[in-house]
């Protein structure tokens, strides 16, 4: 790994979540020097019917689009194509050894549990998971079917952490942005970077 690069990899794929993502994005350009960046076909296609962001396949155009959108740092994104089998993260020898799906959808968790790479997020989660890596995967989908399940048990074995959208209550919520807030505050406790996304069980007199 390149390791004068402060990095991580962020792929968004199609899965409903489009909030948790854009949030997450921008909590972790507050942490390392770079987030890579891969969205899939399918999650543009989300972001702008949830959060009305439009972007196309251009990895310039997203990078510009999200950095206006969020206010980002500039430089702070490197976006790539689902096919730029050059980047970084596509080797072993320079990926960052964390790596985020958020949201997952179920066939990118498929193609991971069985090895496939036919896209630059399949073979970029593959990478961190031979590098023995941190792979986070965040599913949001409901009802599970059996398939889905024994992917997630199959790459859970293989050391990857399944955090399915679940936000919790008892922290009170009293808005959308607090629920996102949630799972995100859970991402970045993963991740061991401090925050101030919410109060704790068993603080704040709960």
């Amino acid at each position: 790994m390149n390791s004068s690069v402060n990095a991580i990899t962020l792929a968004i794929t199609g899965a409903s979540g489009a909030p948790y993502a854009l949030r997450l994005l921008q909590q972790l350009t507050q942490h390392y020097d770079k987030v890579y960046l891969m969205l899939s076909s399918a999650a543009r296609v989300v972001l702008a019917t949830e959060c009305g962001v439009q972007v196309n396949k251009s990895p310039s155009s997203i990078e510009k689009e999200l950095s206006q959108q969020l206010n980002l740092e500039a430089g702070k994104i490197q976006a790539f194509s689902s096919d730029n089998w050059m980047s970084p993260v596509a080797s072993g020898s320079s990926a960052p050894k964390q790596m985020i799906i958020c949201p997952c959808s179920t066939g990118t968790l498929s193609a991971i549990a069985n090895g496939a790479s036919d896209n630059l997020i399949e073979r970029a989660a593959d990478v961190v998971m031979k590098e023995r890596g941190q792979l986070l995967v965040v599913p949001r989908e409901t009802p599970f079917n059996t398939i889905h399940l024994e992917n997630m048990t199959r790459l859970s074995r293989m050391g990857v952490t399944i955090m399915p959208a679940s936000p919790g209550f008892y922290n009170d919520p009293k808005s959308i942005d607090d629920l996102v807030d949630f799972m995100v505050a859970r991402i970045l406790d993963h991740l061991d970077i401090k925050h101030n996304l919410g109060h704790r069980w068993g603080y704040n007199g709960n």
